[in-house]
């Protein structure tokens, strides 16, 4: 995975940029998530976190619970516990059933050692001060609370990367074009470890590899696409790549029968 350079580090970590254009609805959050319906094997996501809470009793907060995923699934596996799902983005929690709160995980408003349990699903490489929001998730879950948090793998969908480059070379005219921005960069499963360990003694990561099978180039097109709100760190034409990458793919699937990418990514279970 390509280190971002300070510009992309400061769109990804932008608030504003987040909450009003990146996530101010659940479009192109829902787009990253269809395209895993082609993954085998397939990972029940919400079922694993759910299993991983199987001990865990009373307020189970999910910090950046986006369209409330884990949210919905643990309120219908574990009537028993009080699930509250934050979020920065007030577009993204008009859809989520409440209760629900806007916050920032650098500053929640609970109570130490408050909830059972934090979950912050691949949302911590979006937070400007890392360390200080896994300070923040071990104050409220207190000595005997579990912290799961997911991201991807610096190996992940290198596949996705590759068609890219090449689109935006054939854009550019220069072979190949430079690289997509990274989300998950500063915060992936290599480097989640050594961020979780400052507060936890145990952090355990699930792994959860894959290849993702598509025969028709729109669920991958849509998932490019959805990076439409970082366009501008992109250092090419976005709509023409995204155009000129699905001509690449479809001839790919024409010739070979269909488009294989590998996913590496992985969820950590974190207790002190």
């Amino acid at each position: 995975m390509t280190e971002l350079s300070s510009a992309q580090d400061a769109a990804v970590t932008d608030r504003a940029l987040l909450a009003g254009r990146a996530y101010s609805s659940d479009r192109d959050l829902a787009a990253r998530q269809a395209l895993y319906e082609w993954k085998t094997p397939r990972y029940d996501l919400p079922g694993i976190v759910a299993e991983q809470l199987r001990e865990v009793r009373g307020r189970v907060v999910d910090v950046g619970c986006g369209n409330g995923l884990y949210v919905r699934r643990l309120r219908r596996d574990r009537p028993d516990l009080a699930v509250l799902g934050l979020d920065i983005s007030p577009g993204m929690l008009a859809g989520v059933p409440g209760p629900v709160v806007g916050a920032d995980v650098t500053h929640l408003p609970l109570p130490t050692a408050s909830v059972g349990a934090a979950l912050a699903m691949h949302m911590l490489y979006h937070v400007p001060d890392i360390a200080r929001a896994v300070r923040e998730l071990a104050r409220v879950v207190g000595g005997d609370g579990l912290v799961v948090v997911s991201t991807n793998s610096d190996r992940d969908k290198p596949e996705l990367e590759d068609l890219w480059q090449r689109a935006a070379g054939d854009v550019l005219g220069t072979g190949r074009g430079p690289a997509r921005i990274a989300l998950s960069a500063r915060f992936s499963l290599e480097k989640a470890p050594a961020f979780l360990g400052e507060e936890f003694r145990r952090v355990e990561t699930i792994e959860l590899p894959g290849t993702i099978t598509v025969r028709e180039p729109e669920p991958v097109i849509a998932h490019m696409a959805s990076y439409q709100a970082w366009a501008d760190q992109h250092d090419v034409p976005f709509e023409e790549t995204i155009d000129r990458a699905r001509v690449i793919l479809a001839e790919h699937i024409a010739q070979q029968g269909a488009y294989e990418i590998n996913c590496r990514a992985g969820i950590l279970v974190c207790r002190r």
